[in-house]
């Protein structure tokens, strides 16, 4: 068995929402991924999972019955729609719109599921 790490996930920050000049649409989040500099490069990433990642004030009740314990960490899961201009952003739809303080915040762009 081998010893090297395998990479689940690129880091991500979030730039704020899809706006024109004047409305801005915050069910589409703005994200800038570590190392995508390129509309080109962005093709990778249509499809894909990203997680924001934040930690509560109040413990989440386990809802399941064997569940883990409950703890502050939640998700809010969204997938990747397509890019956005020329400089390697991507447009992000989250299932629920992500909250002002996401803003500058770094989220995880998990590098499934696969079109291989």
């Amino acid at each position: 068995m081998s010893s090297h790490q395998v990479k689940l996930y690129s880091k991500g920050v979030v730039l704020g929402y899809k706006r024109g000049l004047r409305n801005q649409h915050e069910n589409t989040s703005l994200v800038r991924v570590q190392g995508v500099n390129k509309k080109d490069d962005t093709d990778f990433y249509m499809g894909k999972r990203v997680a924001y990642v934040y930690r509560a004030s109040r413990k989440a009740p386990a809802v399941m019955k064997h569940a883990r314990k409950s703890n502050k960490v939640r998700v809010i899961w969204g997938k990747v729609t397509r890019s956005h201009g020329n400089s390697g952003v991507l447009r992000v739809q989250f299932r629920k719109n992500l909250p002002g303080q996401a803003i500058g915040a770094s989220v995880r762009v998990m590098l499934y599921p696969s079109r291989v």
